[in-house]
């Protein structure tokens, strides 16, 4: 397995771990290393993941609800929808990680840690922000609310 998506199950730990208990997510992410093997060198893309799901969420949130019909994103599962913030994450501001290959790892962390139903859920939604959401940017990333690419 990989370094990358060990670090990507290391950050959905952390992030599920906050989603009951919404503390710093350092302390939460050096309580889940304390207490569970991980090695040294998948803390730091795990770290990056954990940082940026965290600060932010609410944009998070608005892109997956605007991917999901039926669905609130306080409703949705919240292993689904840590798996999907991860992911979505990626897709808009990690620039070396190809929005497919967010997708690919998303359905695989949904197998490993959500239900029976989690990939074909996550693999719709995601399949959404990549055809309209990343389409619409053109660019492939999404800038936040107040974001701009001008250059001033």
């Amino acid at each position: 397995m990989g370094t990358r998506r060990r670090a990507r199950e290391l950050a959905v730990q952390v992030l599920f771990h906050l989603e009951f208990s919404p503390d710093d997510p350092n302390e939460a992410f050096g309580l889940i290393c304390d207490n569970f093997e991980n090695p040294e060198e998948i803390r730091p893309y795990a770290k990056v993941l954990v940082g940026g799901v965290w600060e932010r969420k609410s944009h998070l949130d608005n892109v997956i609800g605007k991917a999901s019909e039926h669905w609130r994103v306080d409703r949705m599962a919240r292993v689904d929808r840590t798996i999907l913030r991860l992911a979505v994450y990626e897709m808009l501001f990690v620039e070396d990680v190809p929005p497919k290959v967010s997708i690919d790892e998303a359905l695989e962390l949904g197998k490993k840690f959500g239900g029976s139903e989690s990939s074909r859920f996550i693999n719709g939604i995601l399949d959404f922000v990549y055809k309209e959401v990343l389409r619409e940017a053109g660019s492939g990333k999404v800038p936040e609310k107040g974001e701009s690419d001008e250059t001033v």
